[in-house]
């Protein structure tokens, strides 16, 4: 996957799965202030995407719990997943 596969996909999950509007969606969007995610948000969107990559790759991908706890904004989870695929 390439960065605009991976952005293409991070977003459309928050565009379908959490109802955010694709203007909202930047690098610099915090989840939980700009986007209004709250924890339970967290947990679902680490779910979506990983059920997404694999998907998408074919390759069973975990996001391990101290990484899922240093996302903080959407570029954040753009990195995460581009060194996951790598």
């Amino acid at each position: 996957m390439d960065v605009a596969e991976i952005k293409d996909l991070v977003n459309s999950i928050l565009i379908e799965e959490f109802e955010k509007d694709s203007s909202e969606i930047n690098d610099n969007a915090n989840l939980f202030e700009d986007l209004e995610l709250d924890s339970l948000d967290g947990i679902d969107l680490i779910v979506a995407l990983e059920k997404a990559v694999k998907t998408a790759t074919g390759k069973d991908l975990k996001i391990e719990e101290e990484k899922a706890k240093n996302l903080k904004t959407v570029g954040d989870i753009y990195k995460v997943i581009g060194d996951l695929v790598k």
